[in-house]
């Protein structure tokens, strides 16, 4: 069986945690409290919880793990959007952290899918997988659409509001 630290998209996972909390650990005690404090739990939790599936016994647990993992980086996207509209964290980071959630979001997909699929000696594996973005990309979008989420970069929070 493969061993966890051998998993990429846990590697990716450790990464984004460790990125986070060095730009986060230089922030004022405010919006450390505020934000910094959630931001930083998320992104420790992705990795956590890669751990935690992996050493279940039954892989519907696994995989159930890996999608808590992934809505942890889902709420990681959201706390860097709020970061970067607050001007807490340079474009240059938030590009990279951007770069760094999308290629662990093919890889953990990539993961729960194989999760349960025996392969040589019936061990997890973990597909081949293309981990880099394609060079059309508009990696200009990363800084101001949340592709992740489907969220549109507007300055009205809900398009097309009946309420206002």
């Amino acid at each position: 069986m493969i061993r966890l630290i051998d998993l990429e998209v846990y590697k990716v996972a450790l990464q984004i945690g460790d990125d986070v909390w060095n730009i986060l650990d230089k922030w004022v005690f405010f919006n450390k409290d505020t934000l910094g404090r959630q931001f930083v739990k998320a992104a420790d939790s992705i990795a956590l919880n890669i751990a935690e599936g992996y050493g279940r016994y039954f892989y519907k647990e696994n995989k159930n793990f890996n999608y808590y993992s992934r809505g942890s980086a889902f709420e990681c996207t959201s706390c860097l959007r709020k970061a970067f509209k607050r001007n807490l964290i340079t474009g240059e980071k938030n590009k990279a952290l951007r770069i760094l959630f999308e290629k662990y979001l093919r890889l953990v997909n990539a993961y729960m899918k194989s999760i349960g699929h025996s392969g040589p000696k019936n061990q997890l594996q973990e597909p081949d997988f293309i981990y880099e973005l394609p060079e059309s990309k508009n990696l200009e979008d990363l800084m101001t659409n949340d592709l992740f989420t489907n969220d549109p970069a507007t300055d009205d929070p809900i398009p097309n509001n009946p309420m206002t």
